[in-house]
C-alpha cells in the first residue's frame, strides 16, 4: 500500500522531541534496512503518533498493551481517520514493536492481534469501450505535435489497454531481447515477455494495433537514442534518450486523455483495468483473465474486475445443468414436480 505525500500543512509544526527507542528505530530503518527517506519520514510521523497516545495515556512504549491500541485505534476512526489510514499506521507501529522484541525490551507484539476497522473497497474505475478506443485511437490535429512523441505516446497507450501491463512492467521494457532484459515484445510471434509483481515472469498476446503503433514507433526510436546512453536498452525513451519513469508515463498519458476529449483523465492502471474489464465481459474466461494480469490468487482477478450480476447470472442460467434453463446443450430442463404433503 501507497501514501500520497503529505503537505507542509500536514506535518507537525513543532514535533516533541523522538522518544530514545524511536529515534534508534528510525536508525535501524534508515541505516540497516535502507528504507527510502520518505518511508523513514512517514514512520517518524507514525511514531510519533503512538508516543503521544502512550504519553497521553500515562503508558511507557515498552508497557503498551493491545487494550490500549484497540482504543486509540477507535479514536482515530471516530475522529474521520480511514480503515485504510489506520492499516498503515498499525503497520508502522507492528514493525517497531518486532524490532523491541528483537532487542529484548517487550516480551511480546501488542499490535500483532490488532487490526483497523474494515474499509469499503471501491470498484477500480474503468472506461468504456467506446472511450478506450477513443484514447487508443486519438491523432492530433495535422500540423501540431511532434509526430516521434505521438508515435511513442500511441505506443505506450496501446500496450497499455493492448496488453493489461503495469506502469512498471511497460516501463521496464527493452528494445530487443537479451540476458539482461527485463522484459520485451517479441514483434514476431506477436507476444510481450514481463517481469511482474514478485518477479515472476509471464507473456502476453499482443494485439495487431499495439503492433502496428510499435512498429511505428521504433521506425523513430532511433532519431533519440543513444548509444551507450543510459537508455540504450529502453523501449520507450525521452527525447534526451533516457528510459521513460513511471512518473514520466503517468503524466504523457493524463495529457494525451484530456486531448482525447475524455471527462476524466486517465492513468495507467485504469487501462489495465479496462483491459480485465472488457475481456472479462466479452469471454466470460476468469482464469484466461487471471493468467493475462499475472494475479496469483483467482480472488485479486474478481476483485480487480467488474462484472455485473445480471451477466453472471445469465452465464450460469445457459451452462449449468441445475440452472433454471437446464443449461445443457441439446437437453431438455426436467421440471420437478410439487411433492405431495
Amino acid at each position: 500500500m501507497t501514501r500520497t505525500p503529505l503537505a507542509a500543512s500536514q506535518l507537525p509544526p513543532a514535533a516533541p522531541a523522538l522518544h530514545p527507542l524511536v529515534a534508534r528505530y528510525l536508525t535501524h530503518v534508515r541505516v540497516e534496512k535502507r528504507l527510502a527517506q520518505r518511508t523513514v519520514e512517514l514512520y517518524t510521523l507514525d511514531l510519533q503518533k503512538l508516543q503521544a497516545s502512550a504519553d497521553k495515556a500515562g503508558v511507557a512504549l515498552t508497557e503498551v498493551r493491545s487494550t490500549h491500541l484497540r482504543r486509540w485505534v477507535a479514536q482515530m476512526h471516530s475522529g474521520g481517520r480511514s480503515g485504510r489510514g489506520i492499516a498503515l499506521i498499525l503497520s508502522g507501529w507492528r514493525g517497531f514493536y518486532t524490532w523491541l522484541g528483537r532487542e529484548g525490551l517487550v516480551s511480546g507484539n501488542p499490535v500483532q492481534d490488532v487490526r483497523a476497522p474494515k474499509a469499503a473497497k471501491p470498484l477500480p474505475k474503468a472506461l468504456s469501450v467506446d472511450e478506450a478506443v477513443q484514447l487508443a485511437s486519438y491523432q492530433p490535429p495535422s500540423g501540431q505535435g511532434d509526430p516521434q512523441l505521438e508515435a511513442r505516446d500511441r505506443c505506450i497507450t496501446e500496450l497499455l489497454y493492448g496488453c493489461g501491463l503495469r506502469i512498471g512492467e511497460l516501463a521496464g521494457l527493452d528494445a530487443r531481447a537479451s540476458a539482461q532484459a527485463r522484459g520485451w515484445v517479441d514483434l514476431d510471434a506477436a507476444e510481450a515477455h514481463v517481469l511482474g509483481k514478485g518477479s515472476k515472469r509471464r507473456s502476453v498476446p499482443v494485439g495487431s494495433k499495439a503492433l502496428q503503433a510499435l512498429q511505428r514507433w521504433l521506425a523513430v526510436r532511433g532519431n533519440w537514442a543513444r548509444e551507450g546512453g543510459p537508455g540504450e536498452n529502453a523501449l520507450f525513451i525521452s527525447q534526451r534518450g533516457t528510459r521513460l519513469t513511471p512518473q514520466h508515463i503517468r503524466v504523457r498519458l493524463k495529457q494525451r486523455s484530456l486531448q482525447a476529449g475524455l471527462a476524466t483523465p486517465v492513468h495507467p492502471h485504469m487501462l489495465r483495468h479496462s483491459y480485465a474489464s472488457h475481456l472479462l465481459q466479452s469471454s466470460g474466461d476468469l482464469r484466461a483473465v487471471q493468467e493475462l494480469l499475472g494475479h496469483a490468487s483467482i480472488t485479486s482477478t474478481q476483485v480487480y474486475t467488474r462484472l455485473d450480476f445480471q451477466h453472471l447470472a445469465k452465464v450460469y442460467d445457459a451452462a449449468h445443468p441445475r440452472a433454471l434453463s437446464g443449461g445443457l446443450p441439446g437437453k431438455v430442463p426436467v421440471k420437478a414436480s410439487n411433492p405431495k404433503i
